[in-house]
């Protein structure tokens, strides 16, 4: 049986694995983290009785479409080499697949956005642009770019921006120490992006001219802390008179012997000078002690609704954690999944909470939770 306080299954979708689960109305979308299948629509109109509608693929093998996110009419989803699982069948180019879901249940493809190299990783969009971690020619690991979608046919670059490093063809290098210089995903608020840099760390950027996105700040906590930087999660109203991200790292690409992710709480009031004041850790996680990768932290909801986050925790299942004291976060209620059927592990990998105010849970191997707070 589950493990639970404070939260209730409505349901549960059988599903193949996925990156990324997004809501739009009644309809769900699940990007899938392994090919062949790209993404599954999900009518969710009845929660207690998910219907899965259909499932698009991929058109080549080593790649996936693992991401999603819905900006109105139109459904985006990225294209991206699978650097884990060997080679991509020849043909593969990265980018962003476009669909016009005007039916909700039955994307249409209406356009493909090329760009060089392994492709797009993690987006996110408002109802003119996408914020967008592309590779790009010239330049190693993913960098940070602003897309024009008010005419899906033709996306426009609008500006772009690199970590000191990246842009290898103009011979530039690194001012971090480490191996993968990586744009993870930017977020907008207002006219800032707050972009998460893998092991770099992340960074505040004006973006008040979108074509020339400009450094406000950056900060790094690798080394010490070994686990890579995921999402930059700005609370959009102020809390106990300070402005406050949420700095999610992700429990991946460390040693085994090193401690397990978990959350930080920036004060960005001083945007210049951003200053960690807490963190939050699941109950009996040290943040130095070993074990398996993935037990740790990984992806918070992205449209904060209040200042309780829901959390997906990997191994930990789902954790809502309060921030309305930011200098003592506490959790507020829990969801640990069973196993998923044929699964050796729970893999929390991505959550998303509706305008109903329910609560998806996607596992990175196999099923969807759909789960109301009581």
């Amino acid at each position: 049986m589950p493990e639970a306080s404070g939260i209730r299954e409505v349901s549960w979708v059988d599903v193949k694995g996925g990156g990324q689960i997004t809501v739009s109305g009644t309809t769900a979308y699940v990007g899938h983290t392994l090919g062949k299948e790209a993404t599954t629509v999900i009518d969710v109109a009845d929660p207690k009785n998910p219907k899965v509608v259909k499932t698009l693929d991929c058109k080549h093998q080593g790649c996936h479409a693992h991401k999603v996110r819905i900006m109105g009419d139109l459904m985006l989803t990225n294209y991206e080499s699978i650097d884990y699982t060997g080679e991509t069948e020849a043909g593969f180019t990265g980018g962003l697949n476009i669909f016009d879901v005007s039916d909700p249940l039955d994307p249409k493809h209406i356009h493909f956005w090329e760009t060089a190299g392994d492709g797009v990783h993690r987006f996110t969009v408002d109802d003119r642009y996408a914020y967008i971690s592309p590779t790009a020619e010239g330049y190693e690991g993913h960098i940070c770019m602003i897309l024009d979608m008010s005419n899906p046919t033709r996306p426009e670059e609008v500006g772009r921006w690199h970590w000191p490093g990246q842009h290898v063809a103009a011979g530039e290098e690194a001012d971090v120490p480490v191996k993968r210089l990586r744009c993870h995903h930017p977020i907008r608020r207002g006219d800032r992006l707050y972009v998460s840099y893998w092991h770099a760390g992340w960074a505040i950027l004006d973006i008040t001219d979108m074509s020339d996105p400009k450094e406000v700040s950056r900060f790094s906590t690798f080394p010490p802390f070994p686990c890579p930087t995921h999402t930059c999660l700005p609370f959009p109203e102020k809390i106990q008179g300070m402005d406050i991200m949420l700095v999610a790292d992700e429990d991946v690409a460390r040693p085994a012997d090193a401690g397990p992710a978990f959350a930080w709480v920036i004060d960005i009031t001083d945007e210049e000078n951003p200053i960690p004041i807490s963190s939050y850790q699941v109950e009996g996680l040290g943040s130095r002690e070993p074990t398996p990768v993935r037990s740790g932290c990984h992806q918070p909801v992205e449209e904060v609704r209040g200042t309780e986050i829901p959390f997906a925790w990997f191994a930990q299942g789902l954790r809502v954690v309060d921030f309305a004291n930011p200098h003592a976060p506490r959790e507020v209620a829990y969801f640990v999944p069973d196993k998923p059927p044929g699964c050796d592990e729970v893999l929390s990998n991505d959550v998303y909470e509706d305008d109903r105010r329910l609560i998806y849970l996607m596992d990175r191997d196999r099923g969807l939770h759909i789960l109301e707070r009581t």
